[in-house]
C-alpha cells in the first residue's frame, strides 16, 4: 500500500463511521483501486464486505497537511467512507448475472462498506484555485497559505453521495475509467470546498438551473466530453449533441463544475496523457495523436503548460 494513505488513517476513519474502534483486520477486503502517478491525484478506493451485526455512518474528513520546510511537499487529503453499495466477487471475471443487470439473483453480490482517499499535492491543486468559487479560507487550503495543518469532518451532502456512489458503480475499465475518476474526484474537491465555504448545495446563479430537465442536459454534456477526449468538439457540436442553447450551456457548465468547458476539457485530456505516458508507457507521438493533437508540439506545450514539464520527463520517473 503506498504511504500516502497510512493504515491508521483508513482505520481511524472506519472508527468514526462506527463511532468506536475498528480494526480494518476486522473486515475483508473484497475489492482494492490505487493510483500513484507523479503530479496527478493519487486515490485508493478500499471496499470491504459489510458485517450484518455492525452499522456505520456516512462520514468524510479533510485532512490538511503543511509542510512549514517544504511547501512542496504539502499535501490535502478526502477520505470518505460510506455504505448502502453491493460488490459482485465476480465482477472482474465478469459475472454473468451482473452482466445481464440481474444482480438481485447473483449469490457473490455482498454489501460494502466503502473507504476512498484522494490526496492532492500543492502543484496540483495550484491549477484549482481561479476555478473554483471559495471564500479567502478555502483559497489559503488550495494554494497552501495556510500554514497549520489540520484535519476536519465533512458532512456529505447529496451531490458528494451521488459523486461517490457514482465512483463506486461505474462499469467503466483501463483508460476510460482512469478518465471517468479523474473527472469525479474534481467534482469531490469542489463539494468539498462549497462545505468549507458554507454555500448551500442546491443554490444557483442561473435560474435555468432550478430545472432538473436542464441541469441533466449540462451533465450529458460533461459527460460527452470525457467520451470525446481525444475528438476536441466545438461549442457549437457539444451544446447539439446535449441538445441546449450554446449560452445556457456555457453559463450552466461554469456554475454547475466551476469551470469553463475549456479548461475542464484540457485539464481532462492532461490529465489522461499522464496515465498514458506513466501508466502505460506509451510514447510522446502515440499520446499526441490519442488525444487529438495536429503536431507534437502543440501537444508538448499544452502539456507543460498544464503540468510544469515536458512530457518526455514524465517517462523517466
Amino acid at each position: 500500500m503506498h504511504s500516502f494513505l497510512k493504515m491508521e488513517a483508513i482505520q481511524n476513519i472506519l472508527s468514526v463511521a462506527l463511532n468506536h474502534p475498528v480494526m480494518q483486520e476486522e473486515l475483508e477486503l473484497v475489492q482494492q483501486k490505487v493510483q500513484k502517478i507523479p503530479g496527478t491525484v493519487h486515490y485508493i478506493i478500499n471496499r470491504y464486505q459489510k458485517l450484518p451485526h455492525i452499522n456505520f455512518e456516512d462520514t468524510g474528513m479533510m485532512i490538511y497537511n503543511y509542510k512549514t520546510e517544504d511547501k512542496k511537499e504539502s499535501s490535502l487529503e478526502l477520505i470518505f467512507c460510506i455504505t448502502g453499495n453491493r460488490y459482485c466477487r465476480q465482477k472482474d471475471m465478469e459475472c454473468n448475472f451482473c452482466k445481464n443487470l440481474q444482480s438481485d439473483r447473483c449469490s457473490e453480490m455482498v454489501d460494502t462498506v466503502d473507504v476512498a482517499s484522494f490526496r492532492f499535492n500543492s502543484d496540483h491543486l495550484s491549477q484549482f484555485v481561479k476555478s473554483i468559487k471559495t471564500t479567502s479560507f478555502s483559497e489559503s487550503i488550495l494554494n497552501f497559505s495556510h500554514t497549520s495543518s489540520f484535519s476536519k469532518s465533512l458532512p456529505l451532502c447529496s451531490k458528494t453521495k451521488m459523486v461517490l456512489d457514482a465512483l463506486l458503480n461505474h462499469s467503466y475499465s483501463e483508460s476510460l475509467e482512469n478518465i471517468f475518476i479523474n473527472a469525479q474526484t474534481q467534482m469531490l474537491l469542489l463539494y468539498s470546498m462549497e462545505c468549507m465555504a458554507g454555500d448551500g448545495e442546491d443554490s444557483f446563479t442561473c435560474k435555468f438551473l432550478a430545472n432538473d430537465a436542464d441541469r441533466e442536459k449540462i451533465a450529458l454534456a460533461r459527460k460527452i466530453l470525457l467520451e470525446h477526449i481525444g475528438e476536441p468538439l466545438t461549442i457549437k457540436e457539444l451544446s447539439r449533441k446535449a441538445a441546449i442553447n450554446e449560452c445556457y450551456l456555457k453559463k450552466g457548465f461554469k456554475e454547475m463544475y466551476g469551470t469553463t468547458i475549456f479548461d475542464f476539457f484540457q485539464s481532462q485530456r492532461m490529465e489522461h496523457a499522464k496515465y498514458l505516458l506513466y501508466e502505460k508507457g506509451l510514447s510522446v507521438t502515440d499520446v499526441s495523436a490519442i488525444l487529438g493533437y495536429s503536431s507534437i508540439s502543440h501537444f508538448s506545450t499544452a502539456f507543460k503548460k498544464h503540468t510544469g514539464i515536458k512530457p518526455c520527463e514524465l517517462l523517466f520517473h
